[in-house]
């Protein structure tokens, strides 16, 4: 059963046999000694079967507060160009990152494309639980996941 942990929390519940594993990119892993931790990784050929958010926010009033020549700094370093840097820059760290567990010795499934399919059909159900929680509190979840989809469905193709 799925459960939610904080990342700084993941070695502690690895270790204390809490969780069995966990889904987290490779880029993470030396910090929380992951590879150490667990002799098996899996990961995925072609799309990952999730995807990471990270917000970079700002208070609104204060950004209104700030004199012009500061806004301009916050708003030349965030959207959509910031985005593709940072994705880039995590992108970038799983490699070494990765390869820390291939020098420790440790089992890496790769997971082909065809196959993560029906990974994704076995995480439905995760989906419309989701989807029902937040119905309960009056969003609309399936609504919020298309959109996502489409975005992402966008990005990959423009890219």
């Amino acid at each position: 059963m799925p459960v939610g942990v904080p990342v700084t929390a993941i070695p502690e519940a690895l270790s204390n046999g809490v969780i069995d594993g966990t889904t987290i990119p490779w880029e993470v892993t030396p910090a929380l000694k992951v590879s150490e931790l667990v002799h098996n990784h899996t990961e995925f050929d072609g799309p990952a079967i999730y995807n990471l958010t990270f917000v970079l926010a700002m208070n609104k009033g204060k950004y209104a507060s700030l004199p012009d020549d500061l806004k301009a700094v916050v708003d030349a370093n965030s959207g959509l160009e910031f985005s593709i840097f940072a994705g880039g820059a995590m992108t970038d760290a799983d490699k070494p990152a990765r390869q820390i567990a291939v020098d420790m010795g440790n089992n890496i499934i790769s997971i082909p494309a065809e196959e993560a399919k029906k990974w994704e059909e076995l995480a439905l159900p995760i989906y419309d639980a989701w989807v029902a929680d937040m119905q309960s509190k009056g969003i609309d979840g399936r609504a919020l996941i298309d959109e996502a989809r489409a975005l992402m469905a966008e990005y990959s193709t423009a890219n």
